[in-house]
């Protein structure tokens, strides 16, 4: 791997890292959202029985007031048109919003989401408010609660609306997806990309239960020749875990709950004792990887019968989301399905 590689892997470990604190991302608890819907003033009148033949009117959108994480009532344009949502970029393009620039750090972005945001400027994660006015947002969604601290989500509505998401909802990336279809009031495209989302899943489950019933599968994120277990409640983990009702391996469940982490980052001597079936491997190293070669993990069960499969950094098995986590249950069943 080249070194310029190497670097922007590094950084995007310790935004990744951080990340895990701040959105904590993003976890799938298979709930779906329970969050509270503005209601929207319709047409008092009735329309006369005999309307067969005339135009169906569309409804316009109008602006809708909402109140955010933080209380506050935030004004959202009735059809907003550069749309902000850091590190969020998953639900607007599942929704088939273009968003005015996508989240970045040390020069890395999303990139399984590429080709949609292909032309997108990069916005540098912690948000320079000068770098937001040139973007001329005109409404910001924000996620974690730290996004808006020190005042931050305060400057940012000098700018343009901002609401807040908070905590709560983006730990779970359907309640994020629920509430950011009511705020550009697509509700209806938000409950379909949902529904395909359950209806792929239902069929994977299935499908990996009949070819591997009851087997245990590892996910591990190799970054500067170090190795991280992904936890079972987030990202890639929750997918393969709570969704399609794989086994987690002894490491995770070894940890007591007080001290996980979204990537609990494990020794040699530790990953020696790793019971699983099966191993996904985001492989941040590549071929010149050191850890590939030792004899811990070469003694491996599941390197020794050939059940590691190998994820390209750039997967979107360390993100939560509708097209994330669908890209993982699609990757699932290719490597685990006859």
């Amino acid at each position: 791997m080249k070194q310029d590689n190497k670097t922007r892997l590094r950084a995007g470990l310790v935004l990744v890292l951080a990340s895990a604190l701040l959105i904590s991302a993003c976890g799938s608890n298979g709930n779906d959202a329970g969050e509270n819907n503005a209601n929207t003033s319709g047409a008092g009148n009735e329309a006369p029985a005999n309307t067969a033949n005339e135009p169906q009117q569309t409804e316009e959108p109008a602006e809708l007031t909402l109140t955010d994480a933080s209380g506050t009532e935030v004004t959202i344009p009735a059809d907003p048109k550069h749309v902000l949502a850091t590190y969020l970029e998953d639900y607007l393009v599942a929704l088939d919003v273009k968003p005015v620039a996508q989240w970045s750090v040390a020069n890395g972005t999303m990139e399984y989401l590429g080709d949609e945001l292909a032309g997108i400027p990069e916005m540098p994660f912690d948000l320079p408010l000068e770098v937001v006015n040139s973007m001329e947002p005109d409404l910001i969604i924000l996620g974690d609660d730290t996004q808006a601290a020190e005042g931050k989500k305060d400057e940012l509505a000098k700018i343009a609306p901002t609401f807040l998401l908070g905590s709560e909802t983006v730990k779970d990336w359907r309640q994020t997806l629920t509430k950011i279809g009511e705020i550009l009031q697509r509700e209806d495209q938000a409950a379909a990309v949902l529904e395909a989302y359950n209806t792929k899943v239902a069929e994977a489950k299935t499908a990996i239960e009949n070819a591997a019933p009851g087997e245990s599968a590892a996910i591990l994120w190799l970054i500067s020749e170090t190795i991280y277990l992904v936890d079972e409640s987030v990202a890639s983990g929750a997918v393969l875990y709570e969704d399609l009702g794989l086994t987690p391996p002894n490491l995770v469940t070894d940890i007591p709950e007080e001290n996980r982490f979204s990537w609990n980052q494990i020794s040699m001597e530790a990953l020696a004792d790793l019971d699983a079936d099966h191993i996904f491997l985001i492989n941040g190293e590549g071929a010149e990887s050191e850890t590939l070669k030792t004899a811990v993990w070469n003694n491996l069960p599941a390197v020794k019968s050939g059940q590691v499969y190998e994820l390209p950094a750039k997967s979107s098995w360390l993100y939560s989301g509708p097209i994330a986590s669908g890209s993982v249950v699609d990757e699932a069943v290719e490597r685990l399905v006859p």
